[in-house]
């Protein structure tokens, strides 16, 4: 049944010392059952919130604690993903289990221990899978938990961080080189031709830099992504018809591959490899059969601002401006709408305008009104023009409901729409970028030497046993901290204290009114009271029934004699 109630009664009986285990293992037969695998596949999900609550709950005798969450992620090393697939909303009582906070204050701070031990570190000493799962989950509340904010951050800041700083900065270095190499050293003088031996030799270097170790490391890291997508069937498909491999489904990547596409194409167009073999100066890009400059140019151009755009992953160091950012990109759907608004009345009045007979050299053809209209939208339009176009009155009429739709109405509009849009998501973005984070955490993480990651366990401490308040050494397994007493006010003790008995096995005395309890029991009661009154009703109604219909009958008898003894006396 799914009564949390019930089970916390039947669970009342099992020794203290066999309790969570008992609610994670029963053996019938030869098969190992787990009783909270089978209320959350089965659905009844509270009883396993009841089941979780039980086994995350700190009891305590006066020999020993009693805490369940080593059994529970021995038993069920992948509890997070089993709950962030099937029982998501158990997933932060889950959390919430692994949590002690003092009702003490100290100077305005209060302990905290974060039982994560098991969040990082899984039954081999390796890296744990719960990150990855939460991550997976795409829970922008989950992962504002505060036990998953404690144990990513202490990765991020302790391992992750600095790994994934130092492979910035060998994109920071390849795109200082670039710069560098295309917009420093090609700008020294107006005439390239007066370039000294040692400028040319520097952009040659540049050059050479950026296609072999840039455009290089691309290429590798395209060709291993693909191949281990491949390999491993991950392949997705565009519009359900055209695959491609899953990588791909990740912007940065998507912006990996067009630069290296872009970096491949200055390659095979640059003036100086073309000029390589000219008489004249030395790594010279003046000569006779180059090709067209202005398509090496603009190619440049465009691979200037992919490697800027793709360094906007350095904003994951900061979590408002990360947050900040994700908010621009899920906002841009209501620009691309404007935008898209915009092109059609642009189109619009432009082939309008050109149906009509004047002699407004802007308005000749619809390309040419079209450009006039869009640099009357962004306000670049000479104002000397306009008094052409006040000589037309029909055109100045278009003109006029032109700027009224877009200017006044439509530019409003967008301004309303980004303010909602904005409310709207600004919410979640936190959590958002902190699964981005999240991300990096997990693929830096995998690359990271088994050496290192046992350093950095032994620097945690998991094996040292934490107090809970000055002089009460409890359980270890956790990180403990301070927080402001104002940030998560509490005043109920949270570990249950018992007397009497410290035998494991004798079961825990009875707890009264917990887990709302209090409230069902007064249901209850209040329930039974009605169902009594009930029946005390019905059988007063019954019993009245029959009284009355006896006295009815002994007067219609006492009648019946009365006419039986007139009739004799007559």
């Amino acid at each position: 049944t799914n009564d949390a109630k019930q089970l916390r009664k039947a669970i009342s009986v099992a020794p203290r010392g066999r309790r969570a285990s008992e609610l994670l293992n029963i053996t019938v037969g030869t098969q190992s059952i787990s009783p909270l695998y089978w209320a959350i596949e089965s659905g009844s999900l509270n009883t396993a919130k009841a089941m979780l609550e039980d086994l995350l709950v700190i009891r305590a005798d006066r020999d020993n604690y009693y805490y369940g969450c080593d059994q529970l992620f021995e038993r069920h090393p992948e509890i997070i993903h089993k709950l962030n697939s099937d029982a998501p909303n158990l997933l932060r009582t889950l959390l919430d289990g692994l949590v002690w906070r003092s009702r003490l204050i100290l100077q305005g701070e209060r302990r905290v221990n974060y039982y994560v031990k098991h969040l990082v570190q899984n039954a081999d000493g390796g890296f744990n899978q719960a990150l990855e799962w939460i991550v997976e989950g795409q829970d922008p509340k989950i992962i504002c938990h505060d036990v998953v904010v404690l144990f990513a951050d202490m990765l991020w800041s302790g391992l992750a961080g600095h790994f994934f700083l130092l492979g910035r900065c060998y994109f920071l270095f390849t795109l200082a080189v670039f710069i560098t190499g295309q917009s420093i050293l090609p700008q020294l003088h107006e005439d390239l031709n007066n370039q000294t031996d040692a400028e040319r030799i520097a952009i040659f270097t540049c050059r050479i830099l950026i296609y072999v170790f840039s455009m290089g490391q691309l290429f590798v890291n395209q060709v291993r992504c693909l191949v281990s997508d491949c390999r491993n069937g991950h392949i997705v498909r565009l519009f359900k018809v055209i695959p491609f491999p899953e990588y791909l489904t990740n912007m940065m990547q998507v912006g990996n591959l067009a630069l290296m596409l872009c970096l491949l194409i200055l390659c095979t167009q640059d003036p100086i490899f073309h000029c390589i073999n000219s008489e004249g100066q030395l790594f010279t890009q003046h000569c006779d059969g180059q090709p067209n400059s202005e398509v090496y140019s603009t190619l440049s151009m465009v691979a200037m601002l992919l490697y800027w755009a793709l360094l906007l992953d350095l904003t994951i160091f900061s979590m408002q401006i990360s947050a900040f950012t994700l908010v621009c990109g899920r906002v841009l759907s209501e620009l691309g709408l404007f935008i898209g608004s915009l092109i059609f009345l642009i189109i619009t009045f432009a082939s309008s305008i050109s149906a009509l007979n004047h002699n407004c050299s802007d308005f000749t053809n619809i390309p040419a009104g079209a450009l006039s209209l869009m640099e009357i939208s962004l306000g670049m339009f000479p104002s000397e023009h306009f008094h052409q176009i006040q000589e037309e009155v029909a055109v100045l009429l278009t003109v006029s409901l032109f700027i009224i739709i877009v200017i006044i109405f439509l530019l409003n509009l967008l301004v309303a729409q980004l303010n909602g849009a904005y409310g709207a998501v600004y919410d979640d973005m936190v959590g958002y970028a902190r699964l981005t984070r999240g991300s990096i955490i997990v693929s830096a993480l995998g690359g990271i030497s088994r050496k290192r990651w046992e350093r950095y366990l032994e620097t945690l401490g998991f094996e040292e046993r934490l107090e809970f308040n000055e002089g009460d050494v409890g359980l270890a397994g956790g990180i403990q901290v301070t927080e402001p007493a104002n940030e998560h006010p509490t005043t109920v003790e949270n570990i249950r204290r018992f007397g009497g008995s410290t035998s494991p096995a004798m079961p825990w005395p009875a707890e009264e009114h917990t887990h709302g309890d209090g409230a069902e029991d007064k249901l209850d009661r209040l329930e039974k009271i009605i169902l009594r009154a009930t029946k005390k009703m019905t059988k007063k109604n019954k019993a009245g029934g029959t009284s009355s219909g006896q006295s009815q009958s002994q007067q219609s008898g006492s009648s019946a004699r009365s006419e039986d003894d007139n009739e004799s006396d007559h």
